[in-house]
């Protein structure tokens, strides 16, 4: 069993929204005792062949929390996302709430740094953000008591936020017949991902699990939402007892084979920063290419 404070009875609301551009689900998690919530993995919307910013998918979970009355308390994002912008500074300017990701932004935003030649100016300290969490760090959103499980191996900041029975995994896994996410970016790595992945499994089998992406294999409708006995039993790659020999295998190989996710230049760049745009030395919002740099 987990060595993390489950308490599997309280039970938040869930409400997921789908981001079809970059196959992302957002949530609004609300405290079924009282009108608190929190907001996981926002996505800020780019054409970036036009190089416009716009904000429809946080507008919409702005005004669903607005129709609700709740009160926004905390902007959590599972980590530094390689495949969609976040929206958290926007939705924090409309609603309040603190930001907050894994300690080991740092780690990132040092990586990182380095690629886009960011400079000095650029602070490498996670001061971005309003709390960086350690691992099994709790924090509290109305009455529920969150605490959050270090999951790297995607990013050396992937964290796992458990609200009750219903735990945010970010990019660690993926619905069973999904399976798993990369672990070849900078700081990534597949056997340390499948160390993440036990930790999760071994949370109870009733608690509820929410995916950040989900693609629709074989064409089947987009899922969001499964459960720790769902994936033991049925996860195509790690599921059924497989192990870490046999998972560090098929991932390495798998890898190789991918592309870079089509946003992950702009996406960094913001990310790393909490959401916000970088600017040029006019002020002027402004994203780098590197060459051969990533």
């Amino acid at each position: 069993m987990s060595d993390y404070p489950v308490d599997m009875t309280v039970k938040p609301d869930v409400k997921g929204f789908f981001d079809q551009a970059t196959n992302t689900i957002s949530y609004v998690v609300k405290d079924p005792n009282s009108e608190a919530c929190a907001v996981v993995d926002s996505v800020m919307d780019i054409d970036y062949a036009a190089g416009r910013i716009t904000f429809d998918h946080a507008d919409e979970i702005i005004a669903d929390i607005k129709k609700r009355g709740l009160k926004l308390e905390w902007l959590i994002e599972t980590h530094v996302h390689a495949d969609h912008l976040s929206a958290a500074p926007y939705i924090q300017e409309k609603l309040g709430g603190k930001i907050g990701i894994g300690r080991n932004i740092t780690v990132v935003q040092d990586t990182f740094g380095k690629v886009f030649n960011e400079g000095t100016e650029f602070q490498r300290d996670g001061s971005q953000f309003d709390r960086l969490f350690d691992d099994g760090d709790t924090y509290e959103i109305g009455g529920m008591t969150a605490f959050a499980i270090h999951s790297p191996g995607h990013t050396p900041a992937c964290m796992t936020h458990v609200i009750g029975d219903a735990a945010f995994v970010g990019d660690t896994l993926f619905m069973p017949d999904g399976g798993s996410a990369r672990a070849d970016f900078p700081g990534g790595d597949a056997g340390t991902l499948y160390d993440s992945i036990q930790k999760l499994l071994a949370l109870p089998d009733a608690m509820r699990l929410f995916m950040c992406h989900d693609y629709g294999p074989n064409g089947r409708e987009i899922r969001w939402e499964t459960t720790v006995g769902e994936e033991k039993a049925h996860n195509i790659h790690v599921g059924a007892g497989k192990t870490k020999e046999e998972f560090v295998k098929f991932r390495t190989e798998r890898d190789s084979q991918l592309g870079m996710p089509k946003l992950i230049i702009p996406s960094l760049q913001v990310n790393m920063r909490a959401g916000e745009i970088p600017t040029d030395k006019d002020g002027k919002p402004m994203l780098k290419v590197p060459v051969n740099g990533l």
